[in-house]
């Protein structure tokens, strides 16, 4: 595990494998995660900071471009272009800009938050989560490649609910917890993004 304190440049991670562990308490740039090969990054606000993190950007655009395995949790927003080409790895975070999970083929995604417009673009594979209290999802989701429901099988909400227990273990999220503390009303405001494939 390295444990890293403020700001990261750009492809924080890129290419970490299998038994690594990066721990940044601060922000990162662009292509955090790119080509991520089974290495895990954890990205949560400064201790001392009083921000909320779901209100927040923590870290840039194109994180997780074309990442195959590992994991990435990040207590904030991403920018645009998350999860482009991911093809196996599992992140969390608390929204996202445009194009999200585009071109998507393998992994799981949950988004504690709003994501921006035309998500899910090309996506042909893989799973994803978007936790939507304001209801604006279905504006903003591109539904040539994908369907999107609320209703979801007992498998996948414990899939769900298990990767967010993980991540605010990992993160000590706030905005987590709470949609965990309020479960029973909260699993509702989720929508599952399925591909057609």
């Amino acid at each position: 595990i390295i444990n890293l304190n403020g700001s990261a440049g750009q492809s924080l991670g890129a290419f970490s494998v299998k038994g690594t562990t990066l721990k940044v308490f601060g922000d990162a740039n662009d292509y955090v995660g790119k080509g991520l090969s089974g290495g895990k990054i954890i990205i949560q606000p400064k201790q001392s900071s009083k921000l909320e993190s779901n209100n927040n950007v923590i870290m840039g655009n194109t994180v997780l471009y074309g990442a195959t395995s590992g994991t990435l949790y990040a207590a904030g927003i991403g920018g645009d272009r998350f999860c482009v080409r991911n093809s196996g790895a599992h992140a969390v975070i608390e929204g996202c800009g445009d194009n999200g999970c585009e071109y998507m083929t393998g992994g799981i995604v949950v988004i504690l938050g709003e994501v921006g417009n035309n998500f899910g673009a090309g996506m042909t594979g893989g799973m994803a989560f978007a936790f939507d209290k304001e209801g604006t999802l279905p504006l903003r989701i591109n539904l040539e490649d994908v369907f999107y429901q609320q209703q979801m099988t007992p498998y996948w909400e414990d899939v769900l609910k298990n990767t967010i227990i993980t991540y605010c273990n990992e993160t000590n999220s706030q905005h987590a917890k709470d949609i965990l503390d309020n479960w029973d009303r909260d699993k509702y405001l989720f929508w599952q993004i399925i591909p057609k494939e």
